[in-house]
């Protein structure tokens, strides 16, 4: 569709303003393209302003636009906005790089090391769309559903956590990003501390630090968190919020240890703290991994965890539907905050979510897709030791879509991400991923979002260059 989208766009100066276009036949037969391919080319000039389409009438190049006013002094904001944050402890500014660094699209011919999503070729865009068609035919799909998501859907998500875990205790969210920002806005005030994972998701460092808080970082190794060093930060920041990512952790792809969970949710316990658990990737665990451990949720009867789980990642990220769970009265905070922010999740969205999950299609995609993660991982492994054994990789995950390379000393990340990018490969640096210094340079590389195992070889090629170039 692209490609004779931009073909139209340069066949536009032939036509005047006002003048008719090519029939959609006259465009199919020329570019031997299907009809759908035309309309989606048409809309997407329309979108532009370029042409204009009238049903039954045709496509016109659309007249020119008219002069544009001046634009506006905003000048004044740079002082309102500052003098915002004038009495805060911590003032709330809002950084989103390290986030957008993994929503961006690359360049035309860049490969993806650094994208968070699955490729359009994992995503069940078949089972998604029929599970659409069929959510918006059900009665009563496009009225208003209860403020705390659809029961069946709430139930869903509450039998995947397990343990007491309960439909009554669970809410439905637009997506991990919104429930984390819930989660944090509930369970924290303005300038106080909240530990976390190092390193860790940079959007959940984002979020915390447009809320106005203060990210404090607790050492990762192998096993996930350290306890002892978790109680540590608990005594020295007098925290009340720990986030973490107990399965496969991002970026360094790390699971709690058996023997290390009881004793976080003690530790919390003790400190009287809340343990934010984003259990994020758990539908992409890979074809070899052994059993997975419950969620911590689900061997909490105190209400100590307050969970997130999400569809998004196993499916697109356009399709944003996720669960937050939690028990005694922060879930009436939680569910209050929510509706104060968002309303509620569209109903035909929840629908489709229950569509999609109830549907003989959804088990069929999960297996698929842990057998292509795990090809993927395999070909990037063998590839980076073959070509690039200078970078450390200290863990293989087992689920995800990563890996967390640790580079030379002294190596400089920033210039081996432009060098990557100058190769033809875009990876994400390690820097945002820590809430203070980081202890050496890293790089996460993302096997998920490329096409396959071929464009996983020829990535870490190119990667080998650009190491050439800077190392």
């Amino acid at each position: 569709m692209s490609e004779l989208a931009e073909e139209l766009r340069r066949e536009l100066d032939r036509y005047s303003p006002g003048g008719k276009l090519p029939s959609s036949r006259a465009l199919v037969e020329r570019f031997r393209v299907s009809p759908v391919t035309v309309s989606r080319a048409l809309a997407q000039l329309s979108a532009e302003g370029l042409v204009i389409t009238r049903p039954g009438a045709g496509a016109f190049r659309a007249r020119p636009r008219a002069t544009e006013t001046a634009a506006g002094d905003t000048s004044w904001q740079e002082v309102a906005l500052s003098a915002d944050g004038a009495a805060e402890l911590v003032p709330r500014t809002v950084d989103a790089s390290g986030v957008t660094v993994s929503l961006a699209a690359p360049p035309p011919g860049v490969l993806e090391f650094n994208g968070g999503y699955l490729h359009p070729s994992l995503q069940p865009e078949r089972a998604m769309a029929a599970a659409l068609a069929r959510a918006g035919r059900r009665p009563g799909a496009w009225g208003r559903p209860p403020l705390e998501g659809l029961p069946e859907l709430r139930e869903w998500f509450a039998r995947g956590i397990g343990g007491a875990v309960t439909a009554a205790e669970v809410l439905i969210a637009a997506g991990g990003q919104a429930a984390l920002a819930t989660a944090l806005r509930a369970l924290a005030q303005p300038g106080a501390p909240v530990l976390v994972e190092s390193p860790t998701y940079p959007g959940m460092l984002a979020l915390a630090r447009a809320a106005g808080l203060r990210p404090a970082p607790v050492p990762v190794d192998a096993e996930g968190v350290r306890p002892d060093l978790l109680a540590d930060a608990f005594r020295a920041s007098g925290a009340r919020v720990f986030v973490c990512q107990p399965l496969f952790q991002n970026p360094t792809g790390a699971v709690l240890a058996p023997a290390r969970r009881a004793e976080v949710l003690r530790i919390a316990r003790e400190a009287g703290a809340f343990v934010v658990e984003d259990d994020f990737v758990r539908r992409l665990v890979h074809a070899d991994a052994g059993p997975l451990p419950r969620p911590l949720a689900a061997d909490d009867p105190d209400g100590v965890v307050v969970h997130v789980g999400s569809l998004t990642k196993a499916t697109s990220p356009s399709f944003r539907v996720s669960a937050l769970a939690a028990r005694g009265p922060v879930l009436e905070r939680l569910r209050a905050i929510q509706v104060v922010d968002s309303f509620f999740v569209p109903r035909p969205l929840q629908e489709a979510a229950l569509e999609l999950v109830g549907a003989p299609a959804w088990p069929r995609h999960l297996r698929t897709i842990a057998g292509e993660l795990q090809a993927r991982r395999t070909a990037m492994t063998s590839a980076l030791a073959l070509h690039l054994p200078e970078l450390a990789l200290p863990h293989v995950p087992s689920g995800g879509y990563h890996l967390w390379l640790r580079l030379p000393d002294g190596a400089d990340e920033s210039a081996l991400a432009a060098a990557a990018l100058r190769a033809g490969v875009a990876l994400t640096p390690g820097r945002p991923y820590f809430s203070a210094e980081p202890p050496a340079a890293h790089v996460r590389l993302s096997f998920a979002a490329v096409a396959g195992t071929g464009e996983i070889t020829e990535g870490v090629r190119r990667l080998r260059a650009a190491c050439d170039e800077v190392l």
